[in-house]
């Protein structure tokens, strides 16, 4: 094992040496050059943001937690933040979606909603990593989704699949594909929509500063200088939405995962 800091192969032009092993850098990729295989575990910006928002939402809880062993009648502090948003995702998301069986899927949707909301708005800040905005990321939050609806499927979930009641026989070798592609369009959905959201709020942003040096570039000094007042206004603008999108998507993202898993546990009425 070799442990180096990225920054030392300065962008590819240079190679690190590690004793008898010369390593280079290119096109992103580290390589050996003498050809030796090179697994890279390196430690990247996302996977960094990532952890510290697990310490943070850990660090977070752990103090709620704390408090309600106190049996404090009044909440106080970080409780007093986190318990309405704690119930309102527990009463008006879990268990009016998945019914009396909530309980077990509860620290699981309350996980994913308070882990995306914090990368969202640890997404926010100046150079800080967007992981919500990476498609790997949401991912694996949607092939959890899946995983979680598809092996939690009863008998009335799997009927509605493969013998939809009330359709026609003639119908079903048309329902039959369609409800069975559901079953991976909706984690689908779920992957593109949070990923999307997110990114198109960054891409704005971007594009909104990027005004300043094209008119700069166009212009001149006098250009740049007249389009940061309405360019930074827009900014601040849209970040504000972004704030209102970080929450947003949160919730939608928890609410379909219920929706989808309630749908696989309910019983036949």
């Amino acid at each position: 094992l070799d442990f180096f800091m990225s920054n030392q192969f300065e962008h590819g032009h240079k190679n690190v040496q590690k004793d008898q092993r010369v390593y280079k850098l290119e096109h992103g990729i580290i390589k050996e050059l003498n050809g030796g295989q090179v697994i890279d575990l390196s430690i990247t910006k996302n996977v960094t943001s990532m952890i510290i928002s697990s310490f943070l939402l850990f660090f977070l809880l752990r103090i709620s937690a704390n408090s309600y062993k106190k049996n404090d009648p009044i909440p106080s502090g970080i409780q007093a933040f986190l318990e309405p948003l704690i119930i309102f995702v527990k009463d008006e998301i879990i268990v009016k979606n998945i019914g009396k069986k909530h309980s077990k899927y509860l620290p699981f949707l309350l996980t994913v909603f308070f882990f995306i909301l914090i990368n969202n708005l640890l997404g926010l800040l100046p150079a800080s990593a967007n992981v919500t905005g990476n498609i790997a990321v949401t991912l694996v939050l949607s092939f959890i989704t899946f995983i979680l609806t598809t092996f939690s499927g009863n008998k009335n979930y799997w009927s509605h699949i493969f013998r939809p009641p009330g359709v026609p026989i003639i119908l079903l070798p048309i329902m039959v594909p369609i409800e069975f592609l559901g079953i991976f369009t909706k984690p689908f959905a779920l992957m593109i929509r949070l990923f999307a959201n997110i990114s198109a709020g960054h891409i704005i942003i971007l594009s909104l500063i990027s005004l300043i040096f094209i008119a700069q570039d166009s212009i001149g000094d006098i250009g740049a200088w007249s389009v940061a007042p309405v360019s930074i206004l827009f900014v601040l603008f849209i970040s504000l939405i972004e704030i209102l999108v970080a929450f947003l998507q949160a919730y939608i993202f928890t609410l379909l995962s219920a929706v989808f898993i309630g749908m696989a546990v309910v019983e036949e009425h």
